[in-house]
């Protein structure tokens, strides 16, 4: 006979694999109201107020694996994972990058009802070890009369503790969002407010800037492009008027343009 089923209230925990000041930029951008802490080295934990779906009726799985896909897709080099439950069912989702996300569910009383490929899709995307984690995940594909729902997400993390994932105390995949949010607050986690629109550009510029082509958008790297583009586009701009080449004189405002663009968005972003 199977255990009690799963949790009743409706919930979900993002776990992002980066420390809380890369997560912090682009978490403002969902527009939610979120609670945010470190969870173990390189990762962190969001915690959602949950109005979406306790208010609005949505499920919880469709809402989270939209803010999932929305900060991997900002973030672009870390992965990130949405655990959600519900009075029926729970899963997870794992969103990284533009790829298409994989999720694996197990109805209340824990019977997997998820494909083993999304599972190994899962592992390899995470980077877990073959042997140790990976062969710790396959007793959470198959029947298991004494876990739940609860008790699958909760072996889950357990696995992930592997790669450093260390929830905060107390803080336990299928508790009530309320349960959640206040044992987030008594570990010191931060509230994130919704931004407004001056703060959201600035948000989005600083999730551009932790992204590849942050170094050459500012800092050191950029001021360098921006005069190395400046010397070459002004001679060059110089030479293509002289010789009437519309061509030639194209390419050097271009140059000419971007080297001072450059140079003045690196110096504006050091403006507070």
């Amino acid at each position: 006979m199977n255990a009690t089923p799963g949790p009743r209230s409706a919930g979900a925990l993002l776990l992002c694999r980066a420390e809380s000041s890369a997560v912090r930029p682009p978490a403002r951008l969902l527009r939610e109201q979120l609670l945010l802490a470190p969870a173990g080295p390189h990762w962190s934990v969001l915690v959602p107020e949950g109005r979406p779906w306790l208010d609005g009726g949505e499920p919880v799985e469709r809402v989270v694996t939209g803010w999932a896909t929305a900060l991997a897709v900002s973030a672009a080099t870390w992965p990130v994972l949405a655990l959600w439950w519900d009075g029926d069912r729970a899963g997870f989702t794992l969103a990284a990058g533009f790829r298409r996300t994989v999720g694996y569910t197990w109805l209340a009383d824990g019977t997997p009802v998820g494909e083993d490929e999304a599972m190994r899709t899962f592992a390899a995307r995470l980077h877990l070890d073959p042997v140790l984690e990976v062969q710790a995940l396959e007793p959470l594909t198959r029947p298991d009369p004494d876990a739940d729902a609860h008790a699958r997400l909760v072996g889950l993390a357990a696995v992930l503790a592997g790669t450093g994932l260390a929830l905060p105390t107390g803080l336990a995949p299928g508790d009530s969002p309320d349960r959640l949010r206040s044992v987030a607050h008594a570990q010191g986690a931060e509230l994130l407010e919704a931004a407004g629109r001056r703060d959201a550009v600035r948000a989005e510029l600083d999730v551009l800037e932790g992204g590849p082509l942050g170094p050459y958008l500012r800092g050191p790297r950029a001021r360098h492009l921006g005069v190395v583009q400046l010397a070459a586009g002004v001679p060059l701009l110089a030479w293509g008027i002289g010789r009437r080449s519309g061509g030639w004189t194209a390419a050097g405002v271009l140059l000419v343009a971007h080297g001072a663009l450059g140079l003045a968005y690196d110096r504006l972003r050091e403006v507070p």
